[in-house]
């Protein structure tokens, strides 16, 4: 298990003196345009002036690695988080294995115990490096908690589930959630196990409620009917109150939908997604997008945001506003060393000069890449063996109609049409090459 059952702590902090407060919480968030659906918000907004609150958000393991479309609700922990509130990320051992319909037009795939098991544990990892938890850095007020829902869900018996669970809920109030009636309203219908999906999770929400004190559930706005279930549960079984609140449906001005590529989704583990890809991702995305990105997806202060945008609309052929949200993007996921990696690759690869030896360094993994021998790039027809030794080229012949063609560039440097050596000095740090083909084929020889 993640985390042991244990009651609310006391004497939180008053917030970050740095950031947004408690009570500023729900101005920061609308600013941002991170509220779609709220329960009673003046309420909400009185019991946050109160003093800090525990707030949850959960996480399926549907898969071994949360996606960029995670991070908004995920970020929205952490900004409650910094104004002084207790944050507790939910990775769902549980509800994993039955599967949410919600968003989803057919059933999904159930998954066995082994990979239940070791999705929990890659996803666990993502929560704890993204939240403030006991002991790690730079924690100013309360740590956040992780816990698994397998912790109070998997020795409950079906009978049990029913009589505590079951009978509080109406199955008119099940079927009048959008999740469950899009669902019937399809060609795929709904089984009884996703069905009981908002069951399960109402009853998390009844559960963190009494070991954490937790009094708000926070979610994508598919989670409105699954939220608004566990509210009712809180209400009927205990006589407390709690809240709720979702975010939009983060978008693109294209259509196309946010976090795909044409290689499919950007993940946020490093090896599904290298860094160096999910930086490209955002430094390219459109200038109508950019600005709400910066506000979701980071955590830059409202008016930083404010300047970013005035300065890029300024100076829109630099992308300054591209080029920010992907460093704080890359930053926040993978860390500060990954995301200099990232811009030196992008200089190696799309930069007006000659690559650096840490330039060249910094490509690999980044593009394909093969050990050569020094006597390959030293010969008179060096340049020719390189372009086959790469695989660019299928052969000497094919080598010596792109180079006469101009197709070939070395170290960013276009070759002349009769060349067949590797000028001097080509081989970087007396180890690297780099070669292309055409305007996207690349790949970097090193020499062994």
């Amino acid at each position: 298990m993640l985390s042991k059952g244990k009651r609310a702590v006391s004497g939180a902090s008053s917030g970050n003196d740095d950031g947004v407060n408690e009570a500023e919480i729900l101005d920061d968030l609308a600013a941002r345009g991170l509220i779609q659906d709220c329960t009673d918000r003046d309420a909400l907004r009185s019991r946050l002036d109160e003093g800090p609150i525990t707030v949850y958000c959960g996480f399926d393991p549907t898969a071994d690695s949360l996606h960029i479309g995670h991070l908004t609700p995920l970020l929205m922990l952490r900004r409650f988080q910094d104004a002084g509130h207790r944050a507790v990320a939910l990775a769902g051992g549980a509800t994993g294995m039955v599967g949410d319909p919600s968003g989803r037009s057919e059933e999904r795939n159930l998954l066995d115990q082994a990979t239940i098991d070791s999705n929990v544990e890659a996803v666990s990892g993502q929560l704890r490096s993204l939240l403030r938890f006991e002991g790690d850095g730079g924690l100013d007020g309360p740590p956040a908690i992780l816990v698994d829902n397998r912790e109070w869900t998997a020795e409950v018996g079906l009978l049990e589930f029913l009589r505590d669970v079951g009978k509080h809920v109406t199955v008119g109030t099940m079927l009048a959630k959008e999740s469950v009636r899009s669902r019937l309203s399809g060609d795929q219908g709904i089984s009884f196990t996703e069905f009981s999906y908002m069951l399960l999770q109402a009853n998390d929400f009844f559960e963190l409620h009494g070991r954490y004190g937790c009094e708000m559930q926070v979610g994508g706005s598919d989670q409105w009917g699954n939220i608004t279930a566990g509210i009712d549960l809180i209400r009927r079984r205990s006589g407390a109150s709690a809240h709720g609140m979702t975010l939009p449906l983060l978008t693109r001005s294209d259509g196309s939908k946010f976090g795909k590529t044409a290689d499919g989704t950007v993940w946020l583990n490093p090896v599904r997604t290298m860094p160096f890809e999910m930086h490209q991702y955002f430094r390219n995305v459109d200038d109508r997008d950019v600005g709400q990105y910066l506000l979701r997806l980071t955590l830059l202060e409202v008016d930083e945001v404010a300047t970013v945008m005035a300065d890029h609309v300024a100076h829109p052929e630099e992308r300054l506003a591209q080029r920010r949200l992907a460093d704080e993007v890359c930053a926040l996921v993978h860390g500060g060393d990954e995301t200099a990696r990232a811009r030196l690759a992008a200089e190696g690869l799309f930069g007006e000069s000659p690559p650096t030896l840490e330039v060249l360094e910094a490509l690999r993994g980044t593009v394909p890449e093969t050990e050569v021998s020094a006597e390959v790039l030293e010969g008179d027809e060096s340049l020719v063996d390189a372009l086959v030794a790469s695989g660019l080229c299928s052969s000497r012949g094919d080598a010596r109609r792109t180079i006469g063609g101009g197709g070939i560039s070395v170290n960013g440097v276009r070759q002349d049409g009769d060349a067949t050596r590797l000028a001097d000095g080509a081989l970087v740090g007396g180890r690297y090459v780099l070669l292309q083909k055409g305007k996207r084929s690349r790949h970097l020889l090193v020499a062994g």
